[in-house]
């Protein structure tokens, strides 16, 4: 027989959104129906909800999505199970992809812009991201397209193109608070992640470094390049450096070379991501912003630390 594992069934939607309301509830609450439900509680009364359940260790999960999902039919919620034992829910590193998770924009697209290639470089960085092309392959090339661009038109790029995600700060600053480690690991560059590492209040950033002479860039990155193996070895040397189980570990990113690190994580999250990475994902979000990460790990708004 099973051991009977505890699992949250968590519901996340926009913030201030009240999408989540007694309606959707009563239906979830119909899909439930056969399941061991242990408590129920708002996270945030209309943004955020679970259900803390007893499964058996072996407990198919597929069925009871598919359940959840019609019951809220085409609402704009994230439905997502994952695991909920106290000793590990709450974790304990971080590790963040920057490009199009903790920002908004693909950097390098930005960088192309300011050569009026825009639309070129993305092409390429979508493939990349969608697991079509080798990243490092990739990666090349478009830094051969951008040889010639000058540090001032990079600080250009920040100062007036990158922004934030919602909830960025608020998901590594809470999760700080309660004695976690905070890694911006990206395959992108470390003039960026430097920068948005600031910002967000990241303990560490760690990504690709420009090649420059005479104040242009060459079109070359140092080697090795950073990516997804690279991600996957931050994860597991950073958690290994402070002696963390892999279940206190979590990893948030979009793109394919993000995989290998989700995958590894005790909590990997797919946010607003390629599909073959949603594929692959404990947990997506879709709907919601980086403070559902908190939600997924059983933080309560009123625990949220807002800077």
């Amino acid at each position: 027989m099973s051991e009977s594992l505890a699992f949250a069934l968590v519901l996340t939607a926009a913030p201030g959104s009240g999408v989540i309301g007694n309606v959707e509830l009563t239906g979830v609450r119909g899909a439930l129906a056969g399941e061991t439900v242990l408590d129920e509680r708002w996270l945030a009364v209309g943004e955020a909800w679970e259900a803390l359940l007893a499964r058996p260790e072996d407990a198919e999960s597929a069925s009871l999505l598919t359940r959840v999902h019609a019951a809220i039919g085409d609402r704009p919620i994230d439905v997502n199970l994952v695991g909920a034992d106290l000793a590990t829910r709450r974790k304990r590193l971080l590790v963040a992809d920057m490009d199009s998770t903790i920002i908004g924009q693909e950097c390098i697209d930005e960088m192309g812009d300011m050569l009026g290639i825009k639309a070129r470089i993305a092409a390429i960085t979508e493939r990349a991201m969608r697991g079509e092309l080798d990243f490092e392959g990739a990666l090349r090339e478009r830094m051969a397209l951008l040889a010639g661009l000058t540090e001032g038109d990079l600080q250009r790029v920040f100062d007036e193109r990158i922004t934030l995600n919602p909830g960025a700060r608020t998901l590594v600053q809470t999760m700080r608070a309660n004695g976690a480690l905070a890694a911006l690991v990206s395959g992108g560059f470390t003039f960026f992640t430097s920068r948005v590492a600031a910002a967000v209040g990241f303990d560490l950033n760690r990504a690709n470094i420009l090649e420059v002479a005479d104040g242009r860039l060459t079109g070359r990155v140092r080697e090795p390049i950073l990516g997804r193996e690279a991600k996957l070895a931050a994860l597991e040397t950073l958690a290994r450096e402070r002696d963390l189980d892999p279940a206190l570990t979590l990893a948030v990113g979009d793109g394919a070379n993000d995989l290998a690190m989700i995958g590894a994580a005790g909590l990997g999250v797919a946010f607003r991501a390629k599909p073959v990475v949603a594929a692959e994902a404990d947990a997506g979000i879709t709907y919601g912003d980086l403070t559902s990460l908190l939600y997924l790990q059983g933080y309560h708004r009123d625990e949220f630390v807002m800077t």
